[in-house]
């Protein structure tokens, strides 16, 4: 029998529906809006404490796949089947469409903003296009050469940008786009990567079921095979006591945690197995070491670091497809495949951290 130690950490404070599938939710930093699209082509904007909404963009019939807004809470970015890529401003009282990016036949499932600059980052084909929403130009357009783009990563202080395809990383400077960029090998084609909050590591999650962890300037990476399937997504938390952050990676119906050692044979890893449905988002609370772990199985958890967990959230009825906390882990909200939209807000009294 699964045991959960009963907490109530997080309320549900509002609830909503789309018309289809919820494929992407995105907090402004300041936590004031949140961003929610669908696999109908929807596109909502919703004041989280209230849950009163606009509507950017309609049903159109094909799908929004990506979200993410700018990091000085300007700018919304959409992508999807489509191949276009749709930006708002949405700083002022009435939301508006500040431009529309096309990219005929293919399909944008990656972008993201630069962590301090108006420049966005993502992908269509072999290709990453970093675009200025200020000035409105192209910065640079990436070619991967080898496949095509199968994740992208900004590093945290945004000095270069990390692209994973078949069997490489690559990575720019954005000092000097036209420099050669580091190549790291990864053995098996890279399904997501991620940088930690610290910048101190590199991380691709493959499609031969490996896990790589590069230290920063350190071109020998470890690495953890045999996971339980493709890795389809990475999550990094705060760093632990002992001075390394604990990263996540989604890998079926399975978790597996893992925080490095010096001797990586004494490391600390934990499969956490409690889903009955393929895991479909996973992310580290900010500033903790509390993960959220979203499924089809209608389960969404919250582990501590002992892979217990803390607080299991209901209402996906038709399963969990997404989830995401504001940066300030104040608040969490999680789509569902029948449409569904949750937020839940922490209570009074302070939780895990």
């Amino acid at each position: 029998m699964l045991r959960i130690k009963k907490q109530n950490l997080f309320k549900q404070l509002w609830e909503t529906r789309l018309s289809d599938y919820v494929t992407a939710v995105a907090w402004s930093p300041d936590g004031a809006q949140l961003a929610a699209s669908s696999d109908a082509g929807e596109v909502m904007l919703y004041t989280p404490i209230t849950g009163e909404s606009t509507c950017l963009q309609n049903s159109q019939g094909e799908s929004i796949d990506v979200l993410a807004i700018s990091a000085d809470g300007q700018f919304l970015a959409a992508g999807g089947q489509a191949g276009t890529v749709w930006i708002w401003q949405i700083d002022g009282d009435s939301p508006t469409l500040l431009t529309k990016l096309e990219h005929a036949r293919t399909w944008i499932d990656r972008l993201q903003w630069h962590p301090s600059s108006p420049e966005l980052a993502f992908s269509f084909g072999r290709c990453v296009q970093v675009w200025h929403a200020v000035e409105q130009t192209v910065v640079t357009t990436l070619n991967f050469e080898d496949s095509s783009v199968l994740d992208l990563d900004w590093h945290p202080q945004g000095t270069q940008i990390s692209l994973g395809g078949n069997q490489r990383i690559k990575t720019w400077q954005s000092q000097d786009w036209d420099k050669a960029p580091e190549v790291r090998e990864a053995g098996g084609a890279s399904l997501a990567i991620a940088w930690s909050p610290d910048g101190a590591y590199l991380a691709s999650g493959n499609n031969n079921r490996s896990l790589l962890m590069w230290e920063k300037d350190n071109s020998s990476p470890l690495r953890m095979q045999g996971l339980p399937g493709k890795v389809r997504q990475l999550a990094w938390s705060k760093p632990t006591v002992k001075g390394t952050p604990l990263l996540a990676a989604r890998s079926g119906e399975r978790i597996v945690v893992w925080a490095r050692a010096a001797n990586p044979s004494k490391g600390f890893i934990k499969v956490l197995d409690a889903h009955e449905g393929i895991v479909q988002a996973i992310a580290f609370r900010p500033n903790t070491l509390l993960l959220a772990s979203a499924a089809e199985d209608d389960c969404l958890y919250l582990w501590r670091k002992s892979g217990q967990i803390a607080q299991m959230l209901e209402g996906g009825s038709s399963g969990f497809s997404c989830l995401a906390w504001s940066e300030q882990g104040t608040m969490l909200a999680a789509g569902g495949s029948g449409g569904e939209l949750f937020v839940w807000t922490e209570t009074a009294r302070r939780g895990v951290k």
